[in-house]
């Protein structure tokens, strides 16, 4: 494997936990406006999809458990 083919893959990889971090602060509502446009500009719009689906899912989920678990007690 070439250098640059070393390069790309970190690329994917780092994109991936970049996309994954921009989708955590979302959840959240913080983010500075710079860091935000850098999001933006190196994360891949398909990850940024997967991860916001599976967020929502989780969360959903989750809220879901505890009303039943408040709820039964």
């Amino acid at each position: 494997m070439s250098s640059a083919d070393k390069r790309h893959d970190s690329d994917g990889a780092a994109s991936f936990g970049r996309s994954l971090k921009a989708v955590a602060w979302s959840f959240l509502g913080i983010r500075r406006n710079a860091e935000f446009q850098q999001d933006l500009a190196h994360s891949n719009p398909m990850h940024i999809i997967v991860v916001g689906i599976a967020g929502v899912l989780v969360l959903v989920a989750g809220l879901m458990l505890l009303v039943n678990w408040v709820v039964a007690k």
